[in-house]
């Protein structure tokens, strides 16, 4: 498609797209009176506005029933979890008994490596990508402190090539088949934060298997935003949050998977508790853990319902748009913004240099930009003027055009507004 830097060519866009109603279903902050321009869906995704009536069914249920709530609620607190599973599943590419909901990210990460990271003498080090997430960098030193191991020895790190933002496929594939027999773990972002670069997780999960090493994936970024098959791409495990592009609320739920080809090894190491345990003999309170089957079984405590709720709208929302939709107005829209950047470059006399891949197999709902001779100021100009989007050092404004909210209006707005900001501090 040839693109137009014109409000109408993109009005005539957002008139031809199958999801623009679903921006309705989303509050929108306001700057100034008018809507804001939402690019931090990465970070926190809005509200849909659906969630309110998922969390007053909770709370109409605790207060009308109190702890009978447990069993006779509109929606039972008992197995309420186990509605995620067939729209989870489905969002994944999992069986519905490979996935579950508990906990928090980086909580589920290291009890997964309780399960997964397992060093022995020979066999100890752990494979990640620089410049991760830091919560991932300091949840793999701690592991390793715990293990009694040195991480300057275990952790080995995916560089960059000297001049280049992403890292390459070969590069990857190549570390882990010089690490070899001693690698005991690979474990990275299936979406680079920083860059947006999406990482080839089928390919690089058949690596990591050649060499006897278990894979797993921090989806934090991928969850809801790319195409996953992690029961077909052979994936041993995998976690994320659901705040980013799932839209569930502040710090909220984490989701697992688990490959169902360990459900039944018990000779993993887990961190037990009650909600694990086999749920129709739980009540038995029984000295001996017996876990239930699946990726259930890794539970430990009683669910939090109420931060379940919002999750549950998003996830039911995500079944009735489904995977494929999305990623084919995620792909467009994330064209057409990159479109207007490269316009805007023309008419301005600072330079943008977009750091997220050009190939549309290797990135999703994110672009990274280098903004050339521009300044915090120019972040600041765009805040004030209704373009929520988020500023990393020394000067990279991340802008993530997720589609189930932002228009394509939106991206030709945000080029307008860019160019005023960058000309009025000239």
């Amino acid at each position: 498609m040839t693109f137009q830097n014109t409000r109408e060519f993109a009005q005539e866009l957002d008139s031809q797209d199958k999801l623009h109603h679903y921006r309705n279903e989303f509050l929108f902050p306001q700057v100034n009176g008018r809507k804001v321009i939402y690019f931090t869906g990465n970070s926190l995704g809005l509200q849909p506005k659906r969630t309110k009536a998922y969390v007053d069914e909770v709370m109409d249920d605790w207060a009308k029933l109190a702890v009978e709530g447990h069993f006779y609620a509109e929606k039972p607190w008992w197995d309420y979890h186990e509605r995620f599973a067939a729209p989870l599943s489905k969002l994944v590419g999992a069986l519905p008994s490979e996935v579950t909901v508990m906990n928090t990210l980086t909580v589920n990460l290291h009890l997964l490596m309780v399960s997964f990271y397992r060093p022995t003498e020979k066999k100890y080090k752990i494979l990640c990508e620089s410049k991760a997430f830091p919560s991932d960098q300091y949840m793999f030193q701690s592991q390793v402190r715990f293990h009694g191991l040195d991480p300057e020895d275990t952790i080995v790190e995916l560089h960059r090539r000297e001049g280049e933002h992403n890292i390459r496929l070969e590069d990857v594939l190549a570390k882990i088949e010089e690490i070899g027999d001693e690698l005991a773990l690979v474990l990275i972002g299936g979406v680079n934060y920083y860059t947006g670069q999406v990482f080839d997780i089928k390919t690089i999960t058949e690596a990591g298997h050649k060499v006897g090493a278990y894979v797993g994936w921090d989806l934090a970024h991928a969850a809801g935003n790319i195409k996953l098959e992690l029961h077909d791409w052979d994936v041993d495990f995998a976690a994320w949050c659901s705040y980013k592009y799932m839209n569930s609320g502040p710090g909220n739920a984490s989701g697992c998977f688990i490959h169902e080809d360990h459900h039944d090894n018990y000779e993993l190491n887990r961190f037990a508790g009650w909600w694990g345990h086999n749920k129709e003999r739980r009540f038995l309170m029984e000295p001996k853990f017996s876990p239930e089957a699946g990726a259930n079984g890794w539970q430990i405590s009683n669910l939090p319902v109420l931060t379940l709720a919002p999750y549950l709208a998003s996830v039911e929302m995500f079944a009735e748009i489904g995977m494929d939709a999305l990623i084919e107005k995620r792909d467009k829209i994330t064209s057409y913004l990159e479109f207007i950047l490269k316009e805007i470059d023309k008419e301005v006399s600072s330079t943008f240099e977009i750091i997220t891949p050009e190939n549309p197999a290797e990135r999703a709902s994110q672009l990274s930009v280098f903004l050339h001779g521009e300044g915090r100021s120019l972040f600041d100009y765009l805040m004030k003027n209704g373009v929520i989007t988020d500023w990393r050092e020394p000067n990279v404004i991340r802008l993530a055009p997720v589609p189930l909210y932002c228009s394509f209006e939106d991206m030709y707005e945000f080029g307008q507004i860019l160019k005023e900001g960058i000309q009025s501090h000239k």
